[in-house]
């Protein structure tokens, strides 16, 4: 089921990009936004992949310290 979402107070120059981006795509604005809406929520928020990686490492419970990580890096530069 579709809803309808209503945006007041967009900046005309806002209005006028929009509207050039659905022309160029060949769109009504409506078109342009829907699609744009669906490619935004598809990626997940850098809270939520930020949330996701914190928890795939204590998953992993193993750790590596930043000595480790720095020797590791150097040993390519010797």
């Amino acid at each position: 089921m579709s809803v309808q979402i209503t945006i007041r107070g967009v900046p005309e120059e806002v209005r006028d990009k929009i509207a050039a981006r659905a022309a160029a795509r060949g769109q009504s604005m409506q078109e342009y936004l829907r699609g744009e809406l669906v490619r935004l929520v598809a990626k997940p928020s850098i809270e939520e992949w930020l949330r996701d990686v914190r928890a795939r490492k204590r998953a992993m419970k193993n750790s590596v310290t930043t000595e480790e990580i720095l020797r590791a890096r150097d040993a390519d530069r010797k």
